[in-house]
């Protein structure tokens, strides 16, 4: 399988990304220039975290119109898998692949840490592998990650089993103080009705290498090599 991380300016997960796809996972993987009007023929895209553009207006707005998008989202729409995760995952919003948006944090600050979040579904590409239900830790790293949605939208993630992640404490049980960015219902990650189009803003890539002390993010990203083989 071909990986292809975009790179925009103020990216900076994206060699975090690159290290786990091609070092761990032994996969093939390419960077993708934001002004680059081509996929490289990958098979797989992803958004890495980071400050888009310095996240100047809203975070994603502005990279959203950079040229890589558009194939992005004609590869998307043809059913291409695309992954976002932190500021990709805010990319994908502001270019309406993913419902919702990633409005700032309740408490108004930027938060860098470790939390607990639970696959909610193992029917898509993400979490094929995963055991619904079970904490993994996973790192956080956003000042602007709270999931919001009008409750018709959020009707719908929740009927068509869209949500994927939600925040939880270590004993996987969903409570208030487990959500650290007041997302609504803890949503963490969401997919497209189509699911090939997902979003997360905990960073699974630095959860991977036992040189970290936590491999909790490791499952994630195998669950798509798995579910590629099966």
């Amino acid at each position: 399988m071909k990986f292809g991380v975009v790179v925009f300016p103020g990216s900076n997960c994206d060699d975090d990304m690159v290290y786990v796809l091609k070092e761990i996972l032994k996969q093939d993987v390419v960077k993708l220039w934001h002004k680059e009007h081509t996929l490289q023929n990958c098979d797989f895209i992803v958004l890495p975290g980071g400050f888009s553009y310095g996240d100047y207006l809203r975070s994603g707005a502005i990279a959203r119109f950079s040229p890589i998008m558009q194939e992005v989202i004609e590869f998307a729409n043809k059913g291409g898998f695309v992954f976002g995760v932190c500021n990709g995952f805010q990319i994908l919003c502001e270019s309406h692949l993913l419902p919702g948006a990633l409005l700032r944090n309740t408490d108004g600050k930027f938060s860098c840490k470790n939390v607990f979040v639970r696959a909610e579904t193992d029917e898509t590409i993400l979490t094929s592998s995963l055991r619904i239900g079970k904490a993994l830790k996973i790192p956080i790293a956003h000042g602007e990650g709270r999931f919001y949605a009008d409750e018709k939208t959020m009707l719908n993630l929740r009927q068509n089993n869209q949500v994927i992640f939600r925040y939880c404490n270590s004993e996987g049980h969903i409570v208030d103080d487990a959500n650290p960015n007041g997302s609504l219902e803890n949503v963490a990650g969401i997919c497209n009705e189509k699911r090939n189009v997902f979003g997360m803003m905990p960073h699974p890539e630095r959860a991977c290498d036992a040189n970290l002390g936590n491999t909790d993010g490791l499952g994630v990203m195998k669950s798509i090599l798995n579910y590629v083989e099966a």
